[in-house]
């Protein structure tokens, strides 16, 4: 009996010690929480300019999951080297692009500066979604525009394309995309020399600049009226024209009636005066009348007086 009483005793004594280290843990962990309070994301105290991040977990080193959402997919799930290098490519170019779009947006110069780029990104395009099969006998139309709900390469291509046909760069560049087409060269030509006469007298007196720049003007805006006539006008040509405009009538103050104007202005004219040409042929029309009206009692008291004259002699 007072052997199983010592057995008792000598267990309690090893749970005060257990609890009692149990106690100093937990007092070590709440203080270093006081010493470095957790604070919400992008908290900032008052009295001090440090910004406290918030907090991220941390993996156990020895842990054989990554925390990576793509770890490594079985190989006949994942898209072949020959389309991960297309998709590469596709990257590389639509950015080039789109840093040639940015700087060509005002003045607008997309066709001009930017056909290269839309020529190369397009032909990556073609390749990826081409059904024909690549090396190692791969496709990557399926893996890479049809995969996923998303189709984000298919979706960032349409954004550009769309761009380029709005703008109807096509009718202003040669068809291998190096290059504007001559009617695009024959117009900046004339745009070049208008710009410059408009540069020689744009100081001092206006009247000199309109007289002397009339002709090129006139030779600019009548080639512009039939490439507009023709549809072979792309925005590139379209902006520059309206900014002549505006610096021509506008800025300058000069005036210039084209051929395109003329008939506008005759039927205009005879609109106008049509009201007035109404009211004097009716005017003259109802004196025609009270004439023929008047001319028989005349003529009837005329033979009444030579009756009576007749009678008296």
């Amino acid at each position: 009996m007072s052997l199983h009483r010592y057995e008792l005793g000598f267990l309690l004594i090893i749970l005060n010690i257990y609890s009692l280290g149990l106690i100093d843990a937990v007092n070590v962990t709440a203080s270093d929480s006081a010493a470095n309070p957790l604070q919400a994301p992008g908290y900032q105290s008052h009295g001090s300019s440090a910004v406290v991040s918030s907090p991220v977990y941390k993996p156990a080193v020895d842990s054989s999951y990554s925390i990576n959402l793509l770890s490594s997919f079985p190989e006949d799930v994942e898209i072949s080297e020959y389309c991960s290098e297309l998709l590469r490519l596709f990257g590389q170019r639509y950015v080039a692009y789109v840093n040639c779009l940015i700087p060509a947006a005002r003045p607008v110069r997309v066709c001009q500066n930017c056909s290269p780029w839309y020529n190369s990104l397009s032909e990556v395009f073609v390749n990826i979604s081409s059904d024909q099969l690549g090396p190692g006998n791969v496709s990557c139309r399926d893996s890479i525009l049809r995969s996923d709900r998303l189709m984000l390469v298919f979706l960032l291509y349409g954004n550009l394309d769309t761009i380029w046909e709005k703008s109807n760069c096509e009718k202003c560049v040669t068809k291998d995309f190096k290059g504007p087409n001559n009617d695009t060269l024959y117009y900046l030509t004339l745009l070049n020399q208008t710009i410059t006469c408009f540069e020689k007298y744009k100081e001092g007196n206006h009247t000199e600049l309109c007289k002397n720049c009339k002709n090129t003007y006139k030779e600019l805006n009548d080639l512009y009226s039939g490439m507009e006539k023709n549809s072979t006008l792309c925005i590139d040509l379209e902006d520059s024209m309206n900014m002549t405009r505006k610096l021509w009538s506008k800025d300058f103050g000069c005036s210039y009636i084209g051929g395109e104007t003329i008939p506008v202005i005759a039927v205009s004219s005879f609109i106008l005066f049509l009201p007035i040409i109404f009211y004097l042929s009716s005017f003259l029309h109802s004196e025609q009348k009270k004439r023929k009206l008047i001319h028989p009692k005349r003529a009837k008291s005329h033979n009444s007086l030579m009756n009576i004259q007749d009678k008296q002699s």
